[in-house]
């Protein structure tokens, strides 16, 4: 009898997840078997981003700079988990924020939730979004690479996904978000990661300052096929991320598919072309930096867009991207690995270009741009930008002072010199 009342009380308990063994005639296999690939796409763009990130850095800091990009699936994971995702996407709260009612996952089951993805389950929509959540801060750590405490990245990681990441993730996507309402057009994250993380960045790098050496040391990749190889699994993952937003396997999907493609590799040959006439010479190093530029900047326009605005807006990434990259010499502040220049600057130049081609003939869900006769709406994603950005500069910038405050943000000297590998994790990346 004792057993049955504890059996019985446990279902209780756990009546939210009781949809779990339920099978829903609602959820359309192919679309979940899309999603759910996508998000293994997604998830693999982290690791491509640490081998992407770990060959820029010189020899000595390769393991400290992976292990960022490491250690951020499973930080960012159980804080999506716990409460990122309700933050994110929960019942609204005054267009803000989302309310706490998901926290833990309670109630968010195998059933689909129509407000956010019909066809496949709540789960899995939720599961594909915590690899967003995961890659954003991630991508700011190139900012303040060779030179952060293990023990800061690890708050401010945690702090920033809590309060930068998640508000904004609800402002543009969450049902009652204020820029949702607005009507801003953000196909896959060019607002909600690439202007947020690569704004973050840029107040990184200023707050944390320049690495020891910067401007009277060479400090050259030390492993160019380790980035080429990481931008590659970019690549290869950036389908999930903006095809896969698309939610459902069929025509969206392909055209974001079709349209990410395009603006890659168009980005790549302005790149390459640019930097053969300003230095001379072609480099791999560039290449696969404008790869992940004309990436980078589609990213908010791959689904409302079609595949020739997809190639002029992969030609200006390519271009746009390659100035802002060699002005910052100019400005004095030390981007490490370019994060500012490659997403902030890509998300900014994607979103206005969202607000100029995009079509409600492709996506009847989104809105017409400037060239197809809706001036409100280019101006909709100036708001956009202008209100995502200054929110993530000035958040970012205080969560970085009061870190620094309270346990120093940066290594020690001695430490910066030996390098992070060691100094950091007692390890080295090669032992030959």
């Amino acid at each position: 009898m004792k057993l049955k009342i504890a059996i019985l009380g446990a279902l209780l308990f756990l009546s939210p997840y009781v949809a779990f063994a339920q099978d829903s005639t609602k959820v359309n296999a192919g679309d979940t078997a899309f999603v759910l690939l996508s998000a293994a796409l997604v998830m693999l763009m982290t690791p491509g981003l640490a081998m992407f990130y770990g060959g820029m850095v010189r020899k000595k800091n390769v393991l400290g700079t992976i292990m960022q990009s490491f250690v951020i699936i499973a930080i960012v994971s159980v804080q999506w988990i716990l409460f990122g995702y309700s933050l994110s996407f929960g019942p609204d709260i005054s267009g803000i924020i989302g309310s706490l009612d998901w926290v833990g996952l309670r109630g968010v089951s195998v059933e689909p939730n129509p407000d956010y993805a019909g066809t496949v389950p709540h789960l899995a929509f939720m599961v594909y979004h915590a690899m967003f959540a995961v890659i954003t801060p991630a991508l700011i750590t190139g900012a303040f690479a060779e030179r952060m405490k293990f023990s800061a990245f690890l708050i401010f990681t945690l702090l920033w996904s809590t309060v930068v990441y998640d508000p904004v993730a609800h402002w543009v996507w969450g049902n009652g978000g204020w820029l949702k309402k607005l009507g801003a057009l953000d196909f896959a994250g060019g607002i909600v990661v690439h202007i947020s993380s690569g704004i973050s960045a840029l107040a990184a790098a200023i707050v944390i300052g320049r690495r020891k050496g910067y401007n009277h040391e060479p400090m050259p990749p030390h492993n160019l096929p380790l980035t080429v190889l990481g931008a590659g699994l970019l690549w290869f993952g950036w389908f999930g991320f903006n095809a896969g937003s698309a939610l459902s396997s069929g025509g969206l999907s392909t055209m974001a598919f079709v349209t990410t493609h395009t603006a890659a590799v168009s980005a790549t040959l302005m790149w390459v072309i640019i930097e053969w006439l300003h230095r001379g010479k072609p480099t791999m190093f560039g290449a696969a930096t404008g790869s992940i530029a004309g990436l980078a900047t589609i990213t908010p326009a791959s689904g409302f867009v079609g595949p020739m605005p997809a190639l002029g807006i992969g030609l200006a990434a390519g271009a746009l991207c390659y100035l802002a990259l060699n002005m910052k010499g100019r400005f004095g502040y030390d981007d490490s690995l370019d994060a500012f220049g490659v997403h902030g600057i890509g998300g900014i130049l994607g979103t206005l270009g969202a607000g100029l081609f995009a079509e409600k003939a492709i996506n009847p869900g989104g809105a017409d741009g400037l060239f197809f006769g809706n001036t409100s709406q280019f101006f909709i994603q100036g708001i956009s930008i202008l209100a995502v950005s200054a929110y993530s500069f000035i958040v970012t910038l205080i969560l970085l002072k009061v870190i620094d405050w309270v346990i120093g943000l940066r290594v020690i000297e001695e430490d910066e010199v030996t390098g992070l590998d060691l100094s950091q994790h007692g390890e080295s990346g090669y032992t030959l």
